[in-house]
């Protein structure tokens, strides 16, 4: 069974920082790309970060030079380091496996994702 449990969110003050985790399992997650995206209340999905299997970055722009996308084949588990928090990084944060199309990865169109973690920012 395909599974991706998010933890790490919470309370955080602005200017905060937290790290979310992601465990994987029941795929070979080493020969996976991964994402990271978020929902606020009321507004549709947001691409926020990809790592590729060589462990290569992409970031939307949300992350805005704040946040670190990483992974851990061994332990399965992919994270998203988030610094310098504002208000309107509040969404619930979820992890995905992006679709490919050839030779292009979409980031954000996810063949798995998990239920996320919600990091709500305030003072």
């Amino acid at each position: 069974e395909v599974r991706l449990v998010e933890s790490g969110g919470g309370l955080v003050q602005p200017g905060g920082s937290v790290r979310l985790s992601c465990v994987a399992s029941g795929f070979d997650f080493s020969r996976s790309h991964m994402s990271w995206a978020r929902q606020a209340p009321g507004k549709g999905l947001e691409w926020v970060s990809g790592i590729y299997i060589d462990g290569t970055t992409a970031y939307g722009l949300s992350a805005k030079g704040r946040f670190t996308i990483s992974r851990d084949n061994v332990k399965n588990t992919v994270y998203l380091q988030m610094n310098n928090l504002e208000p309107d990084d509040t969404a619930r944060y979820v992890c995905g496996v992006p679709r490919e199309y050839g030779t292009e990865v979409r980031f954000t169109d996810f063949l798995y994702w998990g239920e996320g973690t919600q990091v709500t920012v305030f003072s």
